[in-house]
Formats: structure tokens, sequence, C-alpha cells
């Protein structure tokens, strides 16, 4: 007989859409502290979730040509912008820190605020990403991806 309180649908909404694409953006493992929070790591260079030394992802053929692949767990993504030329950047927005999440239409998607970044340069195509992805130095070795940060 008695109604539930009403809460503040804005709030809830933006908890729920943060946490939701956190969620699926790491695959359960990001916090969903980069949503609401301009704050950054304690590393003073910002690159806390940069590798370290060389990461291999992988056979080189995951990478699909005029497209990328998402490394999600070691936080990379890698574009083949054309046949045989790879491309390495951080998978960390400069907008929010949310793990983007795709490469469609020759851009790097972040699905917590709608971020692209070109597949060439890491470079912003659609904001609110104030900066570009950093870039990091990749290699073929034996067919596979060896990603080192730049």
């Amino acid at each position: 007989m008695s109604e539930a309180p009403e809460t503040s649908p804005t709030a809830s909404r933006r908890t729920l859409l943060c946490g939701a694409a956190a969620v699926l953006a790491a695959g359960g493992t990001v916090a969903v502290t980069g949503c609401g929070s301009s704050s950054s790591s304690s590393s003073s260079s910002g690159t806390a979730s940069a590798p370290q030394g060389p990461v291999d992802l992988g056979p080189a053929s995951a990478v699909p040509e005029g497209g990328g692949k998402v490394f999600r767990e070691q936080k990379i993504v890698v574009t083949q912008p054309t046949a045989g030329q790879y491309k390495a950047f951080s998978a960390k927005c400069t907008h929010a820190g949310c793990i983007v999440d795709q490469v469609q239409k020759e851009q790097i998607q972040c699905p917590c605020h709608g971020s692209r970044f070109g597949i060439v340069d890491g470079a912003v195509q659609d904001g609110p990403a104030p900066s570009p992805l950093p870039a990091y130095t990749v290699t073929v070795e034996g067919g596979n991806l060896k990603v080192t940060p730049s």
C-alpha cells in the first residue's frame, strides 16, 4: 500500500551506465572510478597502466587489415591501417580512463563517453577526449606481435 521512495533518475542512470561500461570494457576487472573522477593514478608519468618491457600479444593475423584488436587484459589496442603496417596504443581513454572496447570504421572507440581515435596515429577524431592515445612500439617477430611502451 505504500509507494517506494523516488530516487534521482539522473544519478542512478549515470551510476548504472558508468558501471556497466567499465565492467563490459574490461571483462569485469576495472574499477568504476574512471567514470566520475578526473584523478589519475599515483604514477608521476601518467602511464601507470603501461606494460613493462615487451608484451607478446600472439599472432599478428588476429589484427584485421583496416581495423584493429583490443587486448583488454594488457590495456593495449593494436591496429593494422594497411597490410603489414601495425600500430599500438594504450587502450586507456585519455578522457576518463575507460578502456576502449572496439575498433570499427577505422576508429578506436571508447564506450564510456563516445570518444573516437584514429587507427593510424591514435589522434582524437571525436571528443570529449582531450589528447591522443599514447603510442607504443610494435614489432612482428616470428609472426607474433611484440609491444613495448614508447
